[in-house]
């Protein structure tokens, strides 16, 4: 799976969006548990607030003070985190909290009605910022009805504390959300992708022949885009049909004037001008030869490899039995190294032209031995022709391998042979190749290779 898989970029994002969402998640729940425990602190610094409010009392000038300290023992540790303070006016005097270490906390100039509670943050001793609750106390009516300011506070350091622990505890939990997150994604990546696998594998089939068109079983969003498929499959089979139709025209059409020809052939052997007829000859069979190349070549493209496949052992013994009735056939040492079982995506005509091409090659050179044959790899197909004749150098393997390349011009022969073979295996998906046989000669071999085709079980059977 690299950057350029479509399930990449949708598990890569389906990621993006799980972490974000983790992060989010914790930030969101972090936020909400911080105003939580802020309301909880508030409602406890009004507690203490009405417990400090209890115990202003007057003193015998008149004067407040506090007459009972709040029972929190906090309140009597220098710089413990949690202050009092009693603002008396007009004298501007103030009672405060042994934990305020003689420092006053600065009050906003606005001050709360006496029947509310006034909730905001202050700056406190060495610059801490605290979460404080204040209310207006009125005196009783021997004090003047004056009203004092009282003010709880408390460091927020304590709430991002609590914070730290709660988002210690978070963690693990948002892990596990994380990881199921990325794993829905990887399943959501998969399972809907799962079409285009099966665009893919419908794709495979037609060209391995097993099918004809993609069909519309597929979701409606995938459903277009098979359509068109068909539509091009169905453009490409009738432009290729149109395609055979003029080859056979023409092929019909040069049939007459070549029957013509060899007539005038047997005419001149009968008059003597047999140098003449021979030349003739030669040049009727390579015209016979390039149009059975290019109807074969049409007929490939024709098939686009739908029909199913074919036994090939069958056409090796035909074209051998043939040949074995000729008088240089007779000489030969045939080997068929083919098991009964081997199938071959090839159209049978065309594998009898493609393996009657590789023979005939083979017949030229060969001392007394040829031998064919035929096997599946894993996702390949393997046709080969060996014979145990003098071989061709490697510097000539290009040459003979193109149109009308010959390694010997005094051996008769057009030079095309090879290279109608390697044309239709081409037109199969394949490739030829030529090189060194362990029989001493040369060994041509075509290999198909398509991830559909399968082994076929069998054991290679010896003809000679």
């Amino acid at each position: 799976m690299t950057g350029g898989s479509l399930r990449f970029r949708v598990l890569a994002v389906g990621v993006a969006a799980a972490m974000l969402v983790a992060i989010v998640t914790g930030l969101g729940l972090l936020l909400l548990f911080e105003r939580h425990v802020e309301r909880r602190m508030v409602l406890e610094l009004d507690a203490h607030l009405r417990q400090l409010a209890s115990g202003i009392e007057l003193a015998g000038d008149g004067m407040p003070r506090l007459g009972r300290e709040p029972v929190e023992p906090r309140f009597g540790v220098p710089l413990g985190g949690l202050y009092w303070q009693i603002g008396l006016s007009p004298s501007g005097d103030v009672l405060r909290s042994r934990s305020l270490s003689g420092e006053t906390l600065a009050l906003p100039a606005d001050m709360p009605e006496p029947s509310q509670m006034h909730v905001y943050r202050l700056s406190g001793p060495q610059g801490s910022s605290l979460l404080a609750v204040e209310r207006q106390i009125e005196l009783p009516a021997p004090a003047g009805g004056r009203a004092v300011r009282a003010v709880v506070a408390i460091d927020r350091a304590e709430v991002h504390a609590a914070g730290l622990a709660f988002a210690a505890d978070l963690a693990p939990s948002l892990t596990v959300l994380a990881a199921l997150l990325v794993a829905a994604a990887y399943f959501q990546a998969s399972i809907g992708l799962k079409p285009l696998g099966a665009v893919r594998y419908r794709l495979a089939q037609v060209r391995a022949g097993q099918r004809t068109r993609l069909g519309h079983a597929f979701p409606e969003e995938i459903r277009p885009l098979a359509a068109e498929v068909d539509h091009l499959l169905d453009a490409r089979d009738a432009a290729v049909e149109r395609a055979r139709e003029r080859a056979a025209n023409l092929a019909h059409g040069l049939k007459t004037p070549l029957t013509v020809l060899r007539s005038d052939v047997e005419d001149l052997r009968r008059k003597g001008e047999t140098r003449i007829a021979d030349e003739v000859e030669s040049i009727t069979d390579d015209m016979q030869r390039h149009i059975e190349r290019e109807l074969a070549r049409a007929r490939t493209g024709a098939t686009g490899r739908a029909d199913p496949l074919h036994p090939v052992r069958p056409v090796a013994e035909r074209i051998v039995a043939a040949l074995r009735r000729i008088p240089k056939g007779e000489d030969i040492e045939w080997e068929i190294l083919i098991a009964p079982t081997l199938a071959s995506p090839l159209d049978t005509q065309d594998l009898a032209e493609m393996l009657g091409n590789l023979i005939d090659n083979a017949m030229k050179w060969t001392a007394g031995r040829i031998r064919i044959t035929g096997r599946l790899e894993p996702g390949a197909f393997v046709l080969a022709v060996d014979d145990d004749g003098p071989g061709i150098p490697e510097s000539q393997i290009a040459m003979v391998l193109a149109r009308g390349g010959r390694a010997d011009q005094t051996r008769p022969g057009t030079g095309l042979g090879l290279a109608i073979v390697g044309d239709l295996a081409e037109a199969y998906g394949g490739a030829l190749s030529v090189g060194r046989s362990d029989l001493g000669g040369l060994s041509a071999q075509i290999r198909l290779c398509d991830a559909g085709y399968q082994p076929i079980r069998g054991r290679a059977m010896r003809n000679r």
